[in-house]
């Protein structure tokens, strides 16, 4: 009994130096919390930029809105030390447009849908986020519920 106990004793001290070692094994990195922003951030731009596309006429209001949020995927890829996608070919990572350009009011109405949702999950990360990320967060939030005035 005693040989056994020195036998697992021994076998349990050379696990660690062969590397085998259950308390040895890394986790993968998680992804950074912001990440999802990064996303979101490219896709209301591309929205926007699309639906100035559509609308020629709207251009003016939407672009600068589109490059806000070009503005904020950059400095928040920059904060977790990720790289944004390359653009498509097309310029723009958003689908196609349609056969028919939605009315203006239509387009309007879903650009408000998207930068709502688009606020709330800046809020939502705001009020999540260390401190350190807090003044970048709050600025997108603000920045999102802005463009919802910008969109009426």
């Amino acid at each position: 009994m005693l040989r056994a106990g020195a036998l697992l004793a021994l076998g349990g001290a050379a696990a660690p130096l062969t590397g085998c070692s259950l308390l040895d094994r890394e986790e993968p990195p998680r992804p950074d919390p912001l990440a999802p922003l990064i996303d979101e951030s490219l896709r209301l731009a591309a929205g926007l930029r699309a639906a100035a596309d559509a609308h020629p006429d709207l251009a003016a209001r939407l672009v600068p809105l589109a490059e806000t949020h070009e503005a904020h995927a950059t400095e928040l890829a920059r904060v977790t030390g990720t790289a944004l996608p390359s653009e498509s070919p097309s310029g723009s990572t958003a689908p196609p447009p349609p056969e028919q350009p939605a009315s203006r009011a239509a387009t309007l109405s879903a650009l408000r849908k998207a930068e709502r949702a688009g606020r709330d999950s800046a809020t939502a990360a705001c009020a999540a986020a260390p401190g350190d990320r807090v003044a970048l967060l709050g600025s997108i939030a603000a920045a999102r519920a802005t463009h919802l005035e910008a969109l009426k």
